[in-house]
């Protein structure tokens, strides 16, 4: 008969739940709370440097106290940490539940609904460890636990550090999943959270495409491939596809923040969570069918604007880095530098608003013809029913929304490198223009209009937009 086994004379085992490089996770029934738990279970890779040895301790240690302290629904809970013979462990929460990972796996990609609420519930479970001072640093499908009733928990903080210590940091180990790992990391660069959104916008992906975008046979290609390479574009009706592309920014100062994504699903699909993450229960609503994909990114990005959530990319943080393109902004309407710009949608034009020339209506153009610019996307800020200002954000919101907009899988074809994009933005006086003629207000256009054109002046032949799947 084998001995039961007892840790810290309280945590009996019933069974061995996994084990990878840094330990063992059992099962077992805590005999003090007469209730299941898991315990993780420290055992060093042998051959280990002493000085690395003590950091690798030093780290299951802190996975104790920096997820003890994270007080979210949608974070494992730790219940205690001790040693037992010599060996460290770390008793936590029991999660009865499949990986992300291994829910694809078996059943293939998600539906954009789920995946969007799983986005949702960790933006908020990583903004709460952020705002702790904690960097999760291997966020991963692997590392997602779906749960009953939709309940979706982030767990693994055992290579978690604090951002304020730089001790876990010096050993020259890698340490996370190459292909889950932002490029800055994976060039020597610091976690961060902005790292951490990285590798949460490569789990979305992997949750609705069944692999991760830059998956490759070996180690190294995949290494090759997040330093190198743009993610393939992701096609969704509703946000979460222009949340993935935000997130996967290589420039850490072009990507998403979590407040920013977060404003982003919320406009799709109800509004942001004012608090910690709780079970997603019923249903969950997909996006409307007729929408445009990409109306999304714009949509959801004027939205966070009128929330006050959009400070990166109204702070001057251009989403033209890391690919993007420069987009030069001119004014329309009266008094603006293109005098009369009369389209009301996406369409081909014989002519490119340039300063000084009007495009009226009757310059629309089949796309199959021979055309000088296309409007590739339509923004309608603010309406034209009430009275306002003109924000002095408008023209830096207009360059970022088209930038990303161009850069999400909008925008297709062989020549796209050789396309300039111009974001025409409402003049003061066009914006606060009073155009009523009854007793009901209106006002002039407020819409922000996405054009592209060859650089060189040229002529294209054939839409530039992507066709909808």
């Amino acid at each position: 008969m084998i001995p039961t086994r007892v840790i810290g004379g309280r945590y009996v085992v019933l069974a061995e739940l996994g084990r990878g490089g840094m330990g063992i996770v059992w099962r077992a029934e805590d005999r003090v709370m007469g209730r299941h738990v898991a315990v993780k279970e420290l055992h060093l890779p042998a051959g280990l440097p002493e000085r690395e040895r003590l950091l690798f301790r030093e780290r299951l240690l802190r996975e104790a106290r920096t997820a003890g302290r994270l007080n979210d629904p949608g974070i494992v809970t730790v219940y205690d940490v001790l040693t037992d013979d010599g060996v460290d462990h770390i008793v936590m929460e029991l999660i009865e539940a499949r990986t992300l990972a291994q829910v694809v796996a078996a059943s293939g990609p998600l539906d954009e609904g789920q995946a969007t609420e799983i986005g949702r519930r960790m933006l908020a479970a990583l903004r709460v460890a952020h705002d702790g001072g904690v960097v999760h640093r291997d966020v991963k499908p692997g590392n997602v636990m779906l749960g009953a009733g939709g309940r979706v928990k982030l767990t693994d903080f055992g290579i978690a550090q604090a951002v304020d210590d730089p001790r876990l940091t010096t050993t020259g180990s890698l340490i996370g999943s190459p292909g889950f790992m932002s490029p800055e990391r994976l060039d020597g660069g610091p976690a961060t959270p902005a790292a951490d959104l990285w590798a949460l916008g490569a789990t979305l992906y992997h949750a609705v495409q069944g692999h991760g975008p830059f998956d490759r046979e070996t180690t190294a290609a995949t290494i090759s491939a997040v330093l190198h390479t743009d993610p393939p574009p992701v096609r969704t009706r509703g946000p979460l596809g222009p949340v993935i592309t935000g997130l996967l920014q290589r420039s850490p100062q072009a990507r998403l923040t979590a407040t920013q994504a977060e404003a982003l699903l919320a406009s799709g699909g109800g509004p942001p969570s004012e608090g910690p993450t709780a079970p997603v229960t019923g249903q969950l609503a997909a996006p409307p069918a007729a929408a445009r994909p990409w109306r999304w990114i714009a949509a959801a990005l004027v939205a966070g604007l009128l929330v006050g959530v959009v400070g990166g990319l109204l702070g001057g943080v251009a989403l033209a880095a890391a690919g993007r393109p420069d987009v030069r902004v001119l004014t329309y309407g009266q008094g603006g530098d293109v005098p009369l710009f009369d389209v009301a949608s996406e369409y081909c034009l014989a002519v490119a608003p340039e300063p000084g020339v009007q495009v009226l209506s009757s310059a629309t153009e089949q796309c199959d013809a021979p055309h000088a610019a296309e409007v590739f996307d339509v923004v309608d800020t603010f309406g034209s029913r009430q009275a306002l200002d003109l924000p002095p954000g408008l023209p830096d919101f207009a360059r970022a929304a088209c930038a990303l907009t161009f850069g999400s899988g909008v925008v297709a074809g062989p020549d796209t490198d050789r396309l300039a994009v111009t974001a025409l933005v409402p003049s003061e006086a066009e914006f606060t223009r009073n155009t009523a003629t009854s007793g009901t207000p209106s006002y002039g256009q407020r819409q922000v209009f996405c054009v592209l054109a060859p650089a060189d002046g040229g002529q294209l032949t054939g839409t530039r937009l992507a066709e909808e799947g």
